[in-house]
């Protein structure tokens, strides 16, 4: 009973410390959010084109755990989408951020991975680092890439998706018409010529910013969820505990009881 009440009492903890850092996490969400959304609905106006080729997944985990399913749905996604690749026969590789993607999938997968990062939530995630995480994809050179995070929604819901992130080759096999009608809605200066390799690294650690804040968010969100519920179980199953030992100690009491009476009786 002891240790029912001293875990109720750190899962009761653990709650509090995850609402102060929810708090944090989503000021931070909303300030930063708008710094990378323009160069994002910049590239989703490309056109979305499903070729044969190499893959890689980009798999956005938290370092820490007890915060519900949002690590499983993540590693259950990028299982999923290295399956239906890897039966078309295109290769598949993987980039995890966070050590509880690199725990569940390495397993299995390990043979796939070409970078991890870890620790990664040990200081305030920024754009200088989400930037050395887009300079090592960029440097990969991948054919195709997938992003797969957790988006924010509500403090109790969030959802789980693969986001395709155009490539330095998707974008120069693309249909030129496409790309000049996409493009033409902004004006650039020097050229969009000149400033479009550096303008696609810059995407790159703009979709690397914009997935780890929203997963960052909705684990600490989860977390107190979970936390919360972890701290009603723990007050269902003491009270279970408690009248167990209740009754023993009734039944226990009364025995007693009946053999005092029946020795006194005797004599």
């Amino acid at each position: 009973m002891r240790a029912i009440k001293n875990m109720q009492k750190i899962t009761k903890a653990m709650k509090m410390v995850a609402t102060a850092k929810f708090k944090k996490d989503m000021r931070t969400m909303e300030n930063s959010l708008p710094f990378a959304n323009p160069v994002l609905n910049l590239f989703q106006r490309l056109p979305v084109e499903e070729k044969a080729g190499g893959i890689t997944y980009v798999a956005v985990t938290s370092d820490k755990g007890l915060c519900g399913g949002v690590n499983t749905a993540v590693a259950k996604q990028v299982r999923l989408g290295l399956a239906a690749e890897e039966a078309k026969g295109n290769a598949a590789k993987i980039m995890v951020v966070g050590g509880k993607g690199v725990a569940v999938l390495k397993r299995l997968y390990g043979d796939r991975f070409s970078t991890t990062f870890e620790e990664c939530s040990k200081v305030p995630f920024t754009f200088a680092a989400a930037s050395v995480i887009a300079e090592r994809l960029a440097a990969s050179k991948p054919p195709r890439c997938k992003v797969v995070s957790n988006e924010f929604k509500s403090m109790v819901s969030y959802d789980t998706i693969a986001k395709h992130t155009y490539t330095v080759d998707e974008a120069t096999n693309m249909d030129r018409g496409e790309w000049t009608k996409a493009m033409d809605v902004y004006s650039f200066e020097p050229s969009i010529y000149e400033v479009w390799q550096d303008l696609h690294e810059f995407y790159y650690g703009c979709v690397i910013y914009g997935s780890v804040i929203q997963s960052t968010t909705t684990e600490t969100a989860q977390r107190m969820n979970a936390m919360e519920n972890a701290s009603k179980n723990a007050g269902e199953m003491y009270g279970k505990v408690e009248l167990q030992y209740n009754r023993a100690r009734q039944a226990k009491i009364t025995t007693e009881l009946c053999e005092i009476i029946s020795g006194a009786s005797a004599v």
